[in-house]
């Protein structure tokens, strides 16, 4: 799969956060990019798009990125859910790899970090 095939959800209750993360994965040829502000409208999205790759924040309102995370690998276990946190404690670190993250990310998430795992998810190396 290439770049531009992917879909990719991007969730944060942080609306910069969320537009600069879309903004720049758009500048990779991704072309469906959903967004998300919060844990229940990721898993709504979840389930209507079936993204290839989601990149979810842990803290945020209505349901946390955890929560979240449970009710998509319950939904789909293949699913491929990238954590990320700017309050990196190794028990948000533990709960997220339970959860079935397939990465955990510490925010400020870098450009970098981002595009290495896009391209290892569209070689299916993730």
């Amino acid at each position: 799969m290439n770049l531009v095939d992917m879909s990719v959800l991007v969730c944060d209750d942080s609306m910069f956060a969320r537009k600069s993360l879309c903004m720049f994965i758009a500048t990779l040829g991704v072309k469906n990019i959903y967004e998300a502000s919060d844990g229940a409208e990721a898993v709504e999205k979840y389930k209507a798009n079936k993204p290839d790759i989601v990149f979810m924040d842990i803290v945020m309102p209505v349901i946390t990125g955890i929560e979240a995370l449970e009710q998509i690998i319950e939904f789909d276990p293949e699913a491929k859910v990238i954590m990320a946190s700017s309050v990196g404690t190794q028990a948000h670190l533990k709960s997220a790899i339970k959860a079935g993250a397939s990465d955990f990310l510490q925010k400020p998430i870098s450009n970098d970090q981002v595009k290495q795992i896009l391209e290892n998810a569209a070689k299916g190396e993730l």
